[in-house]
């Protein structure tokens, strides 16, 4: 852990600590300064208490996923002003202080108000939150301000010492300013419950989901108050039962919020997974059901930018043809562009989603990913099937030198080299006719020396391109190239007639670098070569019985790994020491269509 976020977490949990501790303090003392035949029942005390404990230890968890600050200090901040009004008992001596808690000791409910309209996004969204923060503020100000100003020491809540403060005695507009006040509050409240209960009904399924918990609690929390501020107004007393039931929906508030935020915490993580199963590229129809599936959003639309045409269209292509935000406004546009400002798409989604735009900077992303990956891997693709054209061209010109080479060996010097043993051969002949046997001896050697390079001439010519190859394929050329090595080979070759010139030439240099490799290195007595044409692909196996151990980085192996890639084969080495080496190859081998 970073030491600046320790140091954070302490910092934020001695804050909760200390306030918890100011919040029980004040309930404990109002409980015990208040006469045993006043108090109220345990239970409501007990649930009193446990209200502020609910705000703090919700603002512990606000604090590490919540969208932004303010929402936990406001949660940190209502224990400090939930103030029992058995307290006032406590202080009642204090007559410069009873008159401000007692002016501030419903201001847990602006803050609760004021919670509520920052959900989920962590600010006040929209004029009308704005405007119903500013009233509540304004109007716990003015009643605040006629505590101090005109309060007189309530004897059914404590003997407090006179206010200090008070100008003068106007009991009858002090009692509308109190119920002025609490009647101001219930209509916020209910404001605020009905704006959040319109929007739940009126969204979509993801709108829904983030606020799932709230609008119940908040409408229970609206209902009570209102039915207390009734009350009140009527006997000036609180009926029990309704403070119990709005103990319970206020604590509820919190963790409904908690509960939202972590919801669309959770909705971002998929986003994870919505990058993992789209990692191989934007395919648009997938994508497409894959985004909706992740947002819970049946209505997610995906308008992919055609740059031929410069607009938008959907999966089948389809240009659009009207407005994709519609006339109600319930959803919004998340344009997705690459980081050269390049457009790729256009997302319609639930307006509700737009409160959450980490989660949607997470879409986004994900886009860009998938786009990108899907061009690299066209990119890599088209890359790759070049080189791999570039090297077949490559073996192909290779063979097509060597054979003419081969046949300008034989055309050229090979002939040439025939003619002049034949004139050597005549000459030698005419020189003993002529009784001139020591010329004659000397042509012979001459002739011999001649014939040793036509031999290894011959030799060269056949390995730099069999001329069997050429002319009968791989039934002639590898029993022909067998015959020439010293250990006994079997050959058992079915190739079907003759194979593209690629192939069979790639096939024969590869048995003939196997067969070199069995006679240098294998110490075998026995060999075996298998050439068959399976399901279009000709699979070679080249065996022995040696010592084994063949590495497979070896100099011969390498060359023959790098030719039979080069035609889109494979190549495999199986080499235990001493079992013998099998080496199998299989190069596909193309239609005549395709070729």
């Amino acid at each position: 852990m970073a030491p600046g976020r320790k140091g954070r977490i302490i910092r934020r949990s001695i804050t909760i600590g200390i306030v918890v501790a100011l919040s029980l303090g004040m309930e404990v003392a109002g409980f015990v300064a208040t006469p045993a035949a006043e108090r109220p029942e345990v239970g409501y005390t007990t649930l009193h208490a446990i209200v502020p404990l609910v705000f703090a230890a919700c603002a512990g968890v606000a604090w590490a996923i919540g969208p932004s600050r303010v929402p936990a200090r406001l949660m940190v901040l209502f224990p400090v002003f939930w103030i029992p009004v058995p307290f006032l008992r406590v202080v009642e001596g204090l007559g410069w202080l009873w008159p401000l808690l007692y002016g501030v000791h419903l201001w847990w409910g602006v803050l609760t108000g004021v919670l509520v309209l920052l959900y989920p996004r962590g600010d006040l969204d929209g004029r009308l939150a704005r405007w119903v923060a500013g009233i509540a503020f304004g109007a716990s100000l003015v009643f605040l301000l006629g505590t101090v100003l005109l309060a007189q020491p309530p004897e059914e809540i404590c003997s407090c010492a006179p206010n200090p403060y008070a100008v003068g005695e106007a009991p009858v507009l002090y009692a509308a300013i109190d119920i002025g006040y609490r009647l101001v509050g219930v209509l916020l409240a209910l404001v605020i419950a009905a704006r959040l209960l319109v929007r739940w009904v009126r969204g979509s399924v993801p709108a829904r989901t983030v606020a799932f918990l709230m609008p119940l609690a908040l409408f229970a929390w609206a209902t009570t108050l209102a039915a207390q501020a009734v009350t009140y107004a009527a006997s000036g007393t609180a009926d029990q039962v309704l403070a119990t039931v709005s103990l319970v929906a206020i604590a509820s508030i919190p963790v409904s919020f908690v509960a939202g935020i972590a919801h669309t915490r959770n909705m971002r993580a998929r986003v994870a997974d919505l990058m993992r199963i789209t990692r191989e590229g934007a395919d648009r129809g997938l994508w497409a059901e894959s985004l909706a599936r992740t947002l819970r959003d049946a209505s997610v639309r995906v308008y992919w930018w055609d740059e031929e045409r410069g607009r938008y269209a959907d999966a089948s292509g389809e240009p659009i043809v009207h407005d994709p935000a519609d006339r109600h406004g319930d959803h919004g546009l998340l344009p997705v562009a690459s980081p050269t400002g390049m457009p790729i798409a256009l997302i319609r989604h639930d307006r509700v989603l737009t409160d959450n735009m980490r989660l949607l900077d997470g879409v986004s992303s994900a886009l860009r990913l998938s786009v990108d990956n899907g061009r690299l891997r066209s990119e890599i693709e088209r890359t790759l099937d070049q080189v791999r054209q570039s090297r077949a061209r490559i073996v192909e010109a290779g063979d097509e030198a060597r054979r003419r080479i081969e046949r300008d060996l034989h055309d050229g010097a090979q002939q040439r080299l025939v003619s002049l043993g034949m004139r050597l051969r005549l000459a030698a002949n005419q020189a003993r006719d002529r009784g001139m046997e020591p010329l004659g001896v000397e042509l012979d050697g001459n002739i011999a020396m001649l014939n040793d390079a036509l031999k290894e001439l011959r030799e060269l010519a056949h390995g730099i391109h069999p001329s069997l190859l050429s002319s009968g394929g791989l039934a002639l050329a590898v029993p022909e190239l067998a015959g020439r090595c010293p250990v006994p080979v079997e050959i058992d070759v079915q190739a079907e007639g003759r194979l593209p010139e690629v192939v069979e030439s790639t096939a024969y240099f590869a048995v003939a670098e196997s067969l070199a490799n069995i006679a240098k290195h294998a110490q075998a007595t026995r060999a075996w070569v298998r050439a068959h044409l399976v399901d279009g692909v000709l699979e070679i196996v080249v065996r022995d019985n040696g010592v084994g151990g063949a590495a497979p980085d070896g100099g011969g192996m390498l060359g023959i790994a790098d030719r039979v890639d080069a035609v889109g084969g494979d190549l495999a080495i199986d080499s235990p020491r001493g079992a013998g080496t099998t080496i199998t190859i299989r190069i596909p081998v193309p239609s005549p269509a395709a070729g």
